[in-house]
């Protein structure tokens, strides 16, 4: 029996999670306390933060303080990092190395009454690997590690065995299919580290013509993997701030998933041949790409794949206190829900409202009332319950909108102010889902992979529809997500279609909102048709709607 604190800290995504007798309790990401997407700071080489809100919102949710703690996991393990950091000549490595090795120290000033030797190092891919082995049930299986960098790697390959993690093999630096694909990302006009699934859509509209020239760069090898200098303005110019993207942008983010697609199926061959394992289990930034996830589903020798709904650094926070809750001798438990983040009561958001002194009601049935004015061509903010953690909106922190009409694809983008070559997402109810989407897992809860839209349904839901006939789709289950499947079911009944366009509750280069103030702020400033806040319903009537509704409706 123990309480653990899981902490990711000074690198990108901060956070901290709270395991309580093996069961993961809360989990929080700071960037939704300090509104500091990814929790990069405004200087370049800054030392990033301790996750000092998301820690105080673990411990006070728990009703607990320092002295409470049987031990700290801090995700990353100085131990293991190489005493000369030339590997990718990053100024603010060593800078990590050294926080982590006082980290103790650090702690102190925010928990006092820390007990001496509380901190716990866990090697930053373990953490990884051991955050995808909860998902749904705890499971054994074979783990593939993918990320930018942890210690000194940046691939792991393992097994996990009865909730601990059994290395096989490793790819060292300075070769890092997440390193290259952030270079990428940064050549292409985007931010690093931030925007790569901005390529991932991207990529969608071009073809993979440069794809022999990467692969003499970037293949597998007996290690592992070679990722060697590549020189991107001999692929495509860079794109800087003013200047529009191209076709040739387009096929060189295309070549360059590809190659990547071609690089994480040799390595599950490898695994898999190594373990005879079924399941497949994700993690690291590199599990965020949907579309090579999806591709190992289809084309890996393994039956299942899972993956860690917040698979990039700030899931290392869970794991590392999911693997020292099992050195303790705590069980792993279930991460049921990736609904793990802040939650308000009634009480509390009423009081919120009625300091922002904003017009609002309580409606007898907030389902049928939301229900109407997404089937009238509304676009509705949806705040309920407690916060996703990990970078998708699963229904708690959502703009929700008609997949009938594909001019919503063009009004979400310009109400998050973002590209327009970037899809939005649909969420389905789960026993409905196989007979618009194929090609993907199913049921797929955590808008982790892509899926192909049947032909008789691309026409009926545009909105969703990627250039390339495909779809990132979030399944709803109605015993996990009672009110969002009931939400589905009362717009279906309106328009036979059970499927609502989901995409996150921000604006371009924000965190998704958070605290119910955020979610005004947002709806205060964006061309919002309404705000469901829990309980509540908030109406602008002044927004235009679509002149008509959907061909199909009045059929």
């Amino acid at each position: 029996m123990s309480v653990v604190l899981g902490i990711n800290a000074v690198f990108h995504d901060p956070a901290a999670a709270l395991v309580v007798d093996g069961v993961p309790v809360v989990a929080a990401e700071e960037e939704r306390f300090t509104r500091r997407k990814h929790g990069k700071p405004a200087v370049p080489f800054a030392a990033w933060e301790l996750p000092e809100q998301a820690i105080a919102h673990c411990l006070r949710s728990a009703g607990l303080r320092g002295a409470d703690l049987d031990a700290v996991a801090y995700a990353y393990d100085p131990a293991l990092a190489p005493s000369d950091d030339d590997v990718t000549a990053e100024r603010w490595e060593p800078l990590r190395t050294l926080y982590a090795a006082r980290a103790e120290r650090f702690l102190r000033t925010l928990l006092p009454d820390l007990r001496p030797g509380a901190v716990r190092h866990v090697p930053h891919h373990h953490a990884h690997a051991a955050s995808a082995a909860v998902v749904g049930e705890p499971a054994d299986g074979s783990a593939l590690v993918l990320d930018g960098r942890g210690e000194r790697s940046s691939m792991l390959a393992a097994r996990i065995r009865d909730g601990r993690v059994e290395p096989l093999f490793e790819q060292r630096l300075p070769h890092s299919l997440g390193l290259l694909y952030e270079d990428l990302t940064e050549h292409l006009g985007f931010h690093r580290a931030s925007d790569e699934y901005k390529v991932m859509a991207l990529a969608s509209y071009g073809e993979p013509r440069m794809l022999d020239q990467l692969r003499e760069r970037v293949h597998p090898t007996a290690e592992g993997f070679a990722t060697e200098p590549i020189d991107w303005e001999a692929l495509a110019p860079a794109v800087r701030e003013g200047d529009d993207w191209r076709p040739v942008h387009a096929d060189l983010a295309a070549s360059v998933q590809r190659c990547l697609e071609e690089v994480i199926l040799a390595l599950a061959g490898r695994l898999h041949r190594e373990t005879g394992d079924a399941r497949l289990l994700l993690a690291g930034g590199v599990a965020l790409n949907c579309v090579a996830n999806s591709r190992l589903h289809r084309e890996s020798p393994f039956a299942e794949i899972r993956v860690q709904p917040a698979a990039g650094d700030a899931g290392t926070a869970l794991g590392a206190a999911v693997l020292i809750a099992r050195e303790l001798g705590d069980r792993p438990a279930a991460m049921r829900t990736a609904a793990l983040g802040r939650g308000f009561g009634d009480d509390a958001l009423e009081e919120v409202l009625a300091s922002a002194a904003v017009a609002h009601e309580r409606p007898a049935d907030l389902v049928e009332e939301v229900a109407e004015i997404l089937a009238d061509g509304g676009i509705v903010g949806w705040f309920q319950g407690r916060s996703e953690f990990g970078p998708r909106a699963l229904g708690h922190r959502s703009l929700l909108a008609d997949p009938r009409d594909a001019a919503n694809l063009e009004r979400l983008n310009d109400v998050k102010g973002r590209e327009q070559f970037r899809p939005v997402a649909p969420m389905v109810l789960a026993d409905r889902a196989a007979e618009i989407f194929s090609g993907g897992p199913l049921p797929s809860p955590h808008m982790l992979f892509v899926h192909d839209v049947a032909p008789a349904w691309r026409h009926r839901i545009p909105a969703v529809v990627h250039v390339d006939g495909t779809a990132r789709v979030q399944t709803v289950d109605p015993e996990q997500e009672p009110l969002v499947a009931a939400l589905l079911r009362a717009f279906e009944r309106r328009t036979g279609v059970p499927v609502l366009v989901n995409t996150s509750f921000n604006t371009a280069g924000r965190p998704m909102v958070d605290h119910p103030r955020e979610a005004l702020e947002c709806f205060g400033s964006a061309p919002l048709h309404a705000l469901a806040l829990g309980p509540f319903l908030l109406r602008r009537p002044a927004v235009a709607r679509r002149a008509t509704r959907p061909a199909e409706v009045a059929a």
